[in-house]
């Protein structure tokens, strides 16, 4: 394997990683939902296995999230990627986050880059 198919594998386990601690599972009880081992779950969050359309179909139902959710950075053609945009605890964090929730970090963080070009602003003018 090189080192692009590694990376790929990896970056869509760690979102397999953070799609499942969203919902609490376990990786036993993803595992007996998807009736796979939980070494099989622990293989494909870190990378090192890469499952077949319909292993990956059915992660993303019993994970309730999109195929995007997976790929769209991958396959895009902007040249940051998903890791380096997001700290991972921040993310893991924020999954967990109702809607309600989800909106007030919204807020807060439009308001918290609106002080900070305010302030930069203010910088450049003095």
């Amino acid at each position: 394997m090189d080192s692009n198919e590694r990376y790929l594998r990896k970056n869509i386990g760690r979102k397999i990683k953070l799609a499942r601690s969203r919902t609490n599972y376990t990786q036993e009880k993803l595992a007996e939902k998807l009736s796979l081992s939980t070494r099989y779950i622990s293989q494909l969050e870190r990378g090192i296995a890469f499952g077949s359309a319909t292993t990956i179909i059915n992660l993303c139902k019993a994970l309730n999230i999109s195929a995007n959710f997976l790929f769209d950075d991958l396959i895009g053609n902007d040249s940051s990627s998903f890791n380096d945009l997001v700290d991972d605890k921040f993310l893991e964090a924020y999954m967990k986050l109702n809607n309600y929730n989800k909106e007030i970090v919204y807020l807060l963080t439009t308001q918290l880059v609106k002080m900070q070009e305010n302030r930069s602003n203010s910088y450049k003018n003095a």
